[in-house]
């Protein structure tokens, strides 16, 4: 039991938390590489579910260091980040570059996980790439990768125009 839920009830949890933090962190960086730098509500969604799927990402039972503990040690920085920027300094000055950096970094680890987990639990692409080294795999990461950055650095040059 994790905070008095069965591990499947957690799982939903963080899996349900992680897919709001995903479809928000895609509207938000959207919206700031598009030079719309505050959707207040939307992006303080996107940075508490995002760092709330971090947390109880840790919070899984810990059998060492993998992939996906190395990836949410890599998000808390990230996160400490963005938080500081957008809630402490308001993204005033260079705080809008460091949290166009930060927060596009935070989303593509959520979705470097997503893109993960669909591939290991989805019966039809796990068909495609059952050890996560074939192609269709290694396509999928590439493009979010690609488009990641590219939407990193939409938002970095929207954030230094301002």
């Amino acid at each position: 039991m994790i905070i008095g839920l069965t591990l499947g009830q957690f799982t939903a949890l963080h899996v349900a938390i992680s897919l709001v933090a995903i479809a928000s962190g895609i509207v938000v960086m959207a919206a700031f590489a598009a030079g719309h730098r505050r959707i207040a509500a939307l992006s303080g969604l996107f940075l508490l579910t995002t760092a709330a799927t971090t947390i109880t990402g840790f919070m899984f039972p810990f059998n060492g260091p993998t992939p996906a503990f190395l990836t949410g040690v890599v998000s808390v920085p990230m996160l400490a980040l963005a938080f500081a920027a957008y809630f402490g300094l308001k993204l005033r000055g260079r705080a809008a570059a460091v949290y166009a950096v930060s927060a596009s970094i935070a989303l593509y680890l959520n979705l470097l996980a997503f893109v993960t987990q669909a591939f290991l639990k989805i019966p039809p692409l796990h068909a495609l790439a059952p050890s996560g080294t074939e192609p269709p795999f290694l396509v999928a990461q590439m493009v979010m990768l690609v488009a990641m950055i590219g939407v990193g650095a939409l938002s970095f040059r929207a954030a230094r125009r301002v």
